[in-house]
């Protein structure tokens, strides 16, 4: 059987997934004689990570679908804190990266090295996060959970309308923000050139 909810999850991470490996790819480019644009861009980036994931695809993770699976598989009790530990420190997280671009942008080259390493070490963590999510969190809730878990799981999740995953149109309070990401951010996310 199908759920909505995960079907939404799945197509976040995804989603989550092509912007990380973008950013690397923006990151190994560098800003080249571009950089008000590649700043403007991973700016925007960082600023959709805080403002989608972290406040809309996180809280509905944690509050609902982590407490129904902890509940149906007792066993998955370990890697829930340790997402749930992930979850809170996250937006900290996701701030101090913003914090270490600007710094970059402002201070110049010197703290270039630091916001590399931040963000490399940032994307390694994200993407190990969901991979622990996908495959120990979601095939426990499609094994244990019931009807009325899925019903109040679909309808929570059926509320994202998160644009990147091609599946929504765009909501207009955001439509500036995913028009910079999409059109100037490379490829797999964005329209932009890949720089290979």
């Amino acid at each position: 059987m199908s759920h909505a909810s995960l079907r939404i999850i799945r197509d976040e991470h995804a989603a989550l997934s092509s912007m990380l490996r973008s950013m690397l790819m923006m990151l190994d480019r560098g800003p080249g004689s571009e950089a008000e644009t590649f700043f403007d861009v991973l700016r925007a980036m960082l600023f959709y990570i805080d403002e989608f994931p972290e406040r809309q695809h996180h809280p509905k993770e944690s509050d609902l679908l982590f407490p129904k699976v902890v509940r149906a598989a007792p066993e998955t009790m370990a890697t829930v804190e340790r997402l749930e530990r992930e979850h809170m420190s996250g937006e900290l997280a996701v701030r101090e990266l913003q914090h270490e671009l600007i710094a970059w942008e402002l201070l110049g080259e010197p703290r270039r090295a630091a916001f590399e390493a931040a963000a490399r070490k940032y994307v390694t963590y994200y993407l190990e996060h969901m991979r622990l999510e996908e495959s120990v969190i979601l095939p426990a809730a499609e094994k244990g959970l019931n009807a009325a878990d899925w019903h109040e799981l679909d309808a929570a999740f059926g509320l994202n309308r998160d644009p990147l995953t091609g599946r929504y149109p765009l909501d207009a309070a955001y439509d500036r923000l995913f028009t910079r990401i999409v059109m100037k951010t490379p490829a797999p996310i964005g329209l932009g050139a890949s720089g290979s």
